[in-house]
């Protein structure tokens, strides 16, 4: 091979070979190993705080945002974080969790299905079905009326994140409920009085809990462990810390807007995008990336980018003989506004 393909890892000759071996790590931010959750830790905070979990570098947040943030912690008030993609919308969430010892972050990723209960929990009536009737064919386990049958019911019941981050604590959770601009347009009033309230019900709880004993059943959070849900009613003690964040492909109603704080990023500047950068990739690739960063901002002030394109370019093109550098630079950070 010419020293300009040298890197490549599929040739396209149609021969079997050991390339694979020469795959280097995989980027900070999609490390799927699992290593840092065997280890007590959150995969997923750590891919989105940087390599090195370089917090104060990779969000250090303006006196606005700053004062929007805490806000919204005195208030007890969800976050409305808007801004263009890459701005650090996710980010704020995590770095809130990991500056204030919150715990792991829960996210609810909206999509436009998404509804109210996803987000608080799911009951599995089919699989409860199911097993009563193998229970009742075998002649094991509990029938269908009896009382540990009615006990088993929180196995089939499992809490959402916003359910999970609702659960009574002494400290409060950190939820994420990422791109609410995606869903339809019944969900942001869907909401307003469980955002208002901090409770909710699980009518089917609520509806045996007198042959529950003293009224609880286990059930299974978002996060996999189990809790005991009294009487069908799941109300918090601290209100979690809720960051909303939205591409601002659409506007909320205004009820919704009168719930939260309302925070709206910028564009990062050079050096903000230059300690992202360093965050995930280290001080070298920072300092070789200068000028894709400068190119970047230029590009970014008449098209729409995101930071993680400006990632992606700087840790492959790292990698890539120089020849194809310019290539996959541009072929990476293509405007997400363009044409279809």
């Amino acid at each position: 091979m010419t020293e300009s393909s040298e890197w490549l890892i599929y040739r396209g000759a149609g021969e079997p070979h050991d390339g694979l071996n020469r795959l280097p790590p995989p980027p900070p931010w999609r490390d799927f190993s699992g290593r840092d959750a065997a280890d007590g830790g959150d995969g997923s905070r750590d891919r989105r705080l940087g390599a090195h979990r370089h917090l104060a570098e990779l969000h250090r947040p303006g006196a606005e945002e700053l004062e929007m943030i805490n806000a919204a912690l005195y208030l007890r008030r969800p976050l409305l974080v808007t801004g263009s993609p890459g701005a650090g919308k996710s980010t704020l969430a995590h770095s809130v969790a990991y500056e204030l010892g919150l715990g792991d972050v829960l996210r609810w990723s909206i999509v436009s299905r998404s509804s109210l209960q996803d987000g608080l929990y799911h009951y599995d009536a089919i699989a409860r079905l199911q097993d009563v009737q193998i229970a009742a064919q075998g002649g094991y386990g509990a029938a269908a009326g009896s009382p540990g049958a009615v006990e088993a019911i929180g196995s089939y019941i499992r809490l959402g994140p916003l359910g999970t981050a609702l659960l009574p604590s002494d400290t409060p959770r950190v939820l994420l409920i990422d791109e609410l601009d995606k869903s339809d347009i019944d969900l942001p009033n869907d909401l307003l009085n469980v955002l208002e309230e901090g409770e909710f019900e699980i009518p089917e709880l609520q509806r045996i809990a007198d042959r529950l004993p003293d009224g609880e059943a286990e059930v299974l959070t978002a996060d996999g462990t189990k809790v005991r849900v009294r009487d069908g009613r799941v109300r918090c003690h601290a209100f979690p810390f809720v960051v909303l964040t939205s591409n601002g492909e659409r506007d909320f109603p205004a009820p919704l807007m009168r719930r939260c704080i309302h925070l709206e990023l910028d564009r990062p500047d050079h050096n903000r995008l230059a300690t992202f950068v360093r965050a995930h990739l280290g001080d070298e690739a920072a300092r070789a990336g200068d000028d894709l960063i400068g190119r970047f901002l230029e590009r970014s002030r008449s098209e729409l980018l995101a930071a993680d394109q400006l990632l992606n370019a700087i840790y492959l093109t790292d990698a890539a003989a120089p020849p194809s550098r310019e290539r996959l630079a541009d072929q990476l950070i293509q405007r997400l506004d363009r044409p279809r």
